[in-house]
């Protein structure tokens, strides 16, 4: 049956927090995996940017010593390079690592706000995000 007009917006905005709440763990774990996975890339690019004399030009002692503008401007092509396959490694770890979690299963509808009665999606699979429950093994997915 339905909830009436306070209880349903009490229950509106426990679903929407909890589910902004998941939104930003997962958020939070594509940061930490792509910023992981994408170090190379960001290390090569800043050092070709910071030797070349046409970006920053610094007087850093490798700079002058080490790195030219020829070896600057490949390490800048270099870590645009890389960067493509690193971002494809990076989400299928992190599709990966959802699929294992069962991160996105822990979203839970509106109709729990709307309707008495209506169980929590993840209290009707064994737990939250399905832990309790045994791994669905015939669940496949191709990234």
């Amino acid at each position: 049956e339905p909830r009436s007009a306070w209880c349903c917006l009490a229950w509106t905005l426990v679903v929407v927090i909890m589910n902004s709440l998941v939104f930003f763990i997962n958020l939070l774990l594509m940061f930490v995996i792509f910023t992981v996975v994408l170090l190379p890339t960001i290390v090569v690019v800043y050092f070709g940017f910071q030797c070349h004399s046409r970006v920053l030009h610094s007087a850093a002692r490798y700079c002058r010593s080490i790195l030219d503008d020829n070896s600057s401007s490949a390490l800048i092509i270099l870590g645009f390079v890389i960067m493509s396959p690193l971002i494809v490694v990076a989400m299928a770890i992190y599709c990966s690592l959802a699929r294992r979690l069962h991160l996105f299963m822990c979203f839970q509808p509106y109709s729990r706000a709307v309707y008495k009665g209506v169980k929590w999606r993840w209290y009707e699979e064994g737990g939250l995000c399905s832990c309790v429950k045994g791994w669905n093994t015939q669940v496949k997915a191709w990234v």
